[in-house]
């Protein structure tokens, strides 16, 4: 197979499909855009287009589309709007079937600049004036965003399409359109920049009701070129992934801007400065000194205005949001999801916003098709809820998350629930390492960096040899213990850094190290822009992984992640000292897990809605090292929720009158005399019980009760908590075999 086309089959990921179901036989004869026709095929009507019947977009470029309609009716349906990823192009009946058969009629069409929507040769000589500035523009919220946009109002304007109960999918490529839209809601942004009310051509004014981006990205800048400021507990600002400039994924990067090159059209030389892809790739590549150059700054701010659903102004509510990122993508990981969710809560706290996080995507994901599964499930109730309007209560706007596991064929295991980000990770492993080390530009194993790669390596269960490397700073913490502890978040790095030479980069790696010594298993890793001296903190990208009792989990510190990231070009060497290394974990306090440090804060952050104590760290200089300054900020209350939660099924998605039902738990304290509070009383109640063999609860690794028959109660003395106790942990042993774990932090009992 050629370089080309394994590029093709790693980055032209579309949607997550879903399950087929049967349909009635359909009619012959209607049309879409006038001249598309459709016919009866599988139960339901498909009009697949071409190149000769090409709808044209708002700025006249031909765009090459599919329509799939229900078996019958004229309309109008809830719409679903499908997005291809990079190097891709439109999907066919098995793609759009599924959703059809439920009664949505659903566009597909090839992103300008791919495919017959100008990318070919051929396709540009069948309309050289419409083609002429055809070019990909990068998912531009002002044309690749605006052109479903346009061609979501055509259709409503044919009668086929209800202008206000529209949603959208799409994965990579497609997932970067659906967090724009999901932003935009009602409005189109215009070449100019500014923004103006979404209507039909004819003037019906639309509006989104539902989005579900799949692997995307929120902050284009950060996630190509990440610099390492992102911090899961705080608020992303209009500069963070701009200043200073970051660190190319240089493997990810030049396969991608290799595939754009071989299957699609990019703008000539000189021709459209806003999507001058050869000329930002060449400049990048070129490398250090990026921070100055004017032309790396307009690419920075070309991206972020116009490429990045983070830049577009939450004036309004955002549409209902299921975002899903890969914990193994090493293109698009889970923090472009968690940066979007912690502004969307801190900006509008009102939204209906799920994350569902698993070990799938891009490289090095292996795409479980349980879990994946699970995804086009919880896709399916979303849309039928938000988009159709079906059901009595919305699916919950929970946080969920999926283990990675080795090998491939071994189950991830049951599902961890919770109510937010911060909820997900109760507990924490620390390791406390005053001693000094350093790394240096020459160190590093060439093939350990070439087994993990995203695009050479062999996937997420590669392994290695553990032994130390040289010119590389290494930490081990403490072997663990009892039933081990799941790391279910961000790995947080702080420490004294001293740079000589440079510019400087600092790339971490976690690894999980089996018993004695044995090989390694990559868990995460990230890269972080080193431009000064002092005490600095950076995250991992989070992952959600068990190490197992013995096994133990291994820091590694390197001046480059070779061939993953760019090297930078000069060398460089770097001291650091009184490292603090922290592993969010999923385990209530308790034997290895303790209670989580207050996080440090660059000066200028604002935390994140949910997070608790923090201490203020000033920003790095080159004058050296700082002294943390403690902060004053409150602890929320801890609560206990009453909300339904659903219970997950690992199977494909199916019809609303066949999904699982929903079970409520409840956690009140009970009363003593005169109204003391005593112990806990414990209830998982709803149709969604049958499903169930029983329930577990838990505390700070101490079993706290089982009821293995129904109704499923436990009653919890008060002698078996202690006062320090601030969360449960509830897991619902279900008959399929597949537990779901919830993690629920407790009210002050007042």
């Amino acid at each position: 197979m050629t370089f080309t086309r394994i590029l093709a089959a790693l980055f032209a990921l579309s949607t997550i499909g879903l399950g087929a179901t049967a349909a009635p036989a359909a009619a012959q004869g209607d049309k879409v855009f006038g001249t598309i026709a459709c016919t009866s095929q599988e139960g339901v009507r498909f009009c697949p287009g071409s190149t000769a019947t090409r709808v044209k977009s708002h700025d006249g470029v031909p765009i090459d589309l599919n329509v799939t309609l229900p078996a019958s009716g004229d309309g109008p349906f809830p719409l679903v709007i499908l997005v291809h990823g990079w190097g891709g192009k439109k999907g066919g009946l098995a793609e759009s079937k599924p959703w059809a058969e439920r009664g949505y009629a659903v566009l597909y069409g090839t992103s300008r600049g791919f495919g017959d929507s100008c990318g070919s040769p051929a396709s540009r000589a069948a309309d050289p004036a419409g083609c002429a500035a055809g070019w990909i523009r990068l998912d531009d919220t002002r044309y690749e965003v605006r052109d479903v946009q346009h061609l979501a109002g055509l259709l409503v304007d044919e009668g086929w399409v209800e202008p206000q109960k529209i949603g959208i999918q799409g994965c990579s490529y497609g997932g970067g359109v659906s967090v724009a839209l999901g932003l935009l809601r009602d409005r189109v942004m215009l070449p100019d920049g500014s923004y103006a009310p979404w209507t039909s051509p004819a003037g019906a004014p639309m509006k989104l009701a539902a989005s579900a981006p799949c692997i995307p990205w929120t902050d284009l800048v950060y996630s190509l070129v990440p610099n390492g400021r992102h911090l899961d507990y705080t608020l992303s600002g209009e500069r963070e992934s701009r200043d200073p400039s970051g660190v190319m994924k240089e493997s990810f990067v030049t396969g991608l801007y290799g595939l754009g090159s071989a299957s699609g059209y990019y703008s000539p030389a000189g021709a459209d400065p806003d999507a001058n892809l050869t000329g930002w790739y060449t400049r990048i590549q070129a490398g250090e000194p990026y921070d100055g150059d004017p032309l790396i700054t307009d690419i920075k701010d070309e991206i972020w205005s116009h490429h990045s659903g983070v830049s577009i102004p939450m004036d309004r509510t955002p549409a209902p949001m299921l975002i899903s990122n890969g914990a193994t993508d090493d293109l698009f990981p889970v923090d472009e999801a968690v940066r979007l969710y912690n502004l969307i809560g801190a900006r509008r706290p009102e939204a209906e916003v799920a994350m569902l996080h698993f070990d799938y995507g891009h490289q090095r994901g292996q795409n479980k098709p349980e879990d994946t599964a699970y995804l086009r499930e919880r896709t399916a109730a979303w849309f039928e809820y938000y988009v159709k309007g079906v059901g009595d209560a919305a699916p919950p706007s929970d946080v969920r998350a999926i283990r990675q596991t080795c090998p491939k064929a071994t189950s991830s295991g049951p599902v961890l629930i919770a109510d937010s980000w911060v909820a997900l990770h109760p507990g924490e492993v620390r390791l406390l390492a005053p001693d000094a080390k350093s790394f240096n530009s020459s160190g590093g194993s060439p093939g350990i960096g070439q087994a993990i790669d995203p695009i050479a390596g062999p996937g997420a269960c590669a392994t290695t040899a553990s032994a130390d490397q040289s010119g590389v700073a290494t930490y081990r913490f403490p072997a663990s213990t009892g039933d081990g502890y799941t790391l279910a978040g961000s790995t947080t790095v702080i420490g004294d850094f001293t740079l000589t030479g440079g510019p400087g980069q600092v790339a971490g790696r976690l690894w999980d190290v089996a018993p004695d010594g044995g090989p390694q298993t990559l868990v995460a890793r990230g890269v972080y822009r080193l431009t000064g001296n002092g005490r600095q903190v950076f995250q991992l990208h989070p992952n959600t992984y068990t190490f197992a009792a013995g096994h133990v989990a291994k820091l590694e510190l390197l001046a480059k992640d070779e061939p993953y990231s760019r090297p930078s070009n000069a060398a460089a060497s770097v001291a650091v000292a009184n490292l603090d290394a922290r592993l969010p974990v999923a385990e209530v306090p308790g034997g290895q897990v303790g209670v989580p440090t207050a996080v440090v804060v660059p000066e200028g952050r604002t935390l994140a809605p949910g997070v608790g104590q923090a201490v203020s760290v000033p920003l790095p200089t080159n004058s050296g090292s700082s002294t943390p300054t403690p902060t004053a900020t409150a602890t929320p209350t801890p609560f206990v929720p009453t909300a339904p939660v659903a219970t997950p099924a690992p199977k494909p998605a199916v019809a609303p009158s066949t999904r699982p039902g929903r079970v409520k738990l409840t956690i009140r304290y009970r009363r003593r005399a005169r109204g003391a509070c005593g112990g806990l009383r414990i209830a998982v109640q709803g149709a969604g019980t049958r499903a169930l063999k029983a329930i577990t609860a838990t505390a700070a690794g101490r079993r706290l009760g089982r009821d293995g028959a129904g109704p499923f109660r436990i009653l919890v003395a008060a002698k078996a908590m202690s006062r320090r106790t601030r969360s449960v942990r509830i897991v619902l042993d279900r008959k399929s075999g597949r537990d779901v774990t919830i993690t629920r932090r407790l009210r002050r009992c007042r």
